[in-house]
């Protein structure tokens, strides 16, 4: 299986994509993870995308593009994988259509994490970071023990700048302009599933493994 996650920042994209991969031992792609892993290893891509990290530029889609498909041509890719992250624009899926097509591949599933902005600003703004150790918490569905404590290492947890309640409506906003075309991008293709991203964890899950049986 070949699947796309989209939806919002803090819908739940990169732990549902865990849980997926896990189940069916594929692979888990993030641009973000290879272009620190292509950091890494010194990769002439590697080395192309940090040289705009460094000027505090945007990497390229061709960049992006290059990166993603020298990940998906490894041999742990041929039964399959799950994009997090990619694409993010119709510029990208484009690319990305052509580039599978070359490869006689094509994406099976694109599955929409759907959340409200009142719910994505309760999520994100809840959540608290350790600046020591990097532990994730939320106020609500994941509270340290002792209040702004990490559990792990007993240091203070922050929120991060980001994560405020007007940074997270401006997020929202630059996710519904930019990705969201995505949406009727990969509708005309038959591909896109709409699956509701409230609820707990195992209760998100529980849909998405039911979207992938429907399809």
């Amino acid at each position: 299986m070949r699947i796309i996650f989209l939806g919002p920042p803090g819908a739940g994209k990169g732990t549902q994509a865990k849980l997926i991969c896990k189940k069916y031992n594929l692979p888990q792609i993030s641009p973000g993870d290879i272009l620190r892993q292509a950091k890494k290893e010194n990769t002439p891509l590697g080395r192309q995308a940090q040289s705009y990290m460094d000027q505090g530029l945007l990497v390229p889609d061709d960049v992006i593009l290059g990166i993603v498909s020298e990940r998906i041509r490894r041999p742990d890719c041929e039964a399959g994988y799950v994009l997090d992250g990619f694409p993010r624009t119709i510029a990208q899926a484009n690319a990305l259509e052509d580039m599978l097509q070359e490869l006689n591949l094509g994406i099976d599933f694109v599955l929409l994490l759907e959340l409200s902005e009142a719910e994505l600003v309760k999520r994100l703004s809840g959540r608290r970071v350790c600046e020591t150790c990097g532990e994730e918490f939320h106020i609500k569905y994941k509270p340290p023990h002792t209040p702004g404590i990490c559990d792990r290492c007993g240091e203070n947890l922050i929120q991060r700048s980001d994560a405020n309640v007007e940074a997270v409506k401006k997020r929202f906003i630059e996710y519904r302009e930019k990705t969201s075309p995505l949406v009727y991008y990969y509708e005309k293709r038959n591909k896109l599933r709409h699956i509701s991203g409230d609820g707990n964890i195992q209760e998100i899950f529980t849909r998405v493994q039911q979207a992938l049986k429907a399809g």
